[in-house]
């Protein structure tokens, strides 16, 4: 009768134990949801608060909520702030240096990331034509959601259109000169 009280004592203390374990895998799936809402300062705040502590995983839904926050009220001073949010990031390890540089000049900058390297000889650029293009106009749809639809930045995303434009016409005469010699 010992052993069998004992056996039903080890069942229950690990069907606590387990049970316990899914509480504090539900709670943390709980805390580190994006936050919500119109208020874009606020929404950084608690964003900051959730990467700060263990949310830190989730760092690119927390961003891309944060963008369609910033939708809800685009204003010229988005971009500061998403610059602001990129430093922090970058203070607090979540991003190297050359990733939040990048991710913020993917959004919110005329220059193009997917351009970024040495494209300009006829085996770097030329080898991959196509999907250095594509690349780009993916690029564009990211930087028409921060420069228009963030930021009200109209000019910097005409320029950003026609800097794609041109460098499809220079890297056409490119690979063409490239293919006659």
């Amino acid at each position: 009768m010992k052993i069998r009280n004992s056996l039903y004592a080890s069942a229950f203390a690990a069907t606590l134990f387990a049970i316990s374990g899914c509480n504090s895998e539900t709670v943390k799936a709980n805390v580190c949801n994006p936050p919500e809402g119109h208020d874009l300062n606020q929404a950084m705040q608690q964003a900051k608060q959730d990467l700060s502590d263990i949310c830190g995983y989730r760092f690119n839904a927390y961003f891309s909520q944060l963008m369609k926050i910033a939708e809800g009220d685009p204003q010229p001073a988005n971009k500061e702030k998403f610059s602001d949010f990129m430093m922090w990031a970058h203070r607090t390890s979540l991003l190297s240096k050359r990733q939040a540089r990048e991710l913020y000049n993917r959004y919110f900058n005329v220059k193009y990331v997917s351009l970024m390297g040495d494209y300009n000889n006829c085996s770097t650029s030329c080898t991959r034509q196509q999907q250095l293009i594509s690349e780009m106009q993916q690029e564009l749809l990211d930087k028409e959601q921060g420069l228009l639809k963030i930021s009200r930045d109209n000019s910097g995303y005409q320029r950003a259109d026609r800097l794609l434009q041109e460098t499809e016409l220079v890297l056409e005469a490119t690979c063409t000169a490239c293919r006659s010699n």
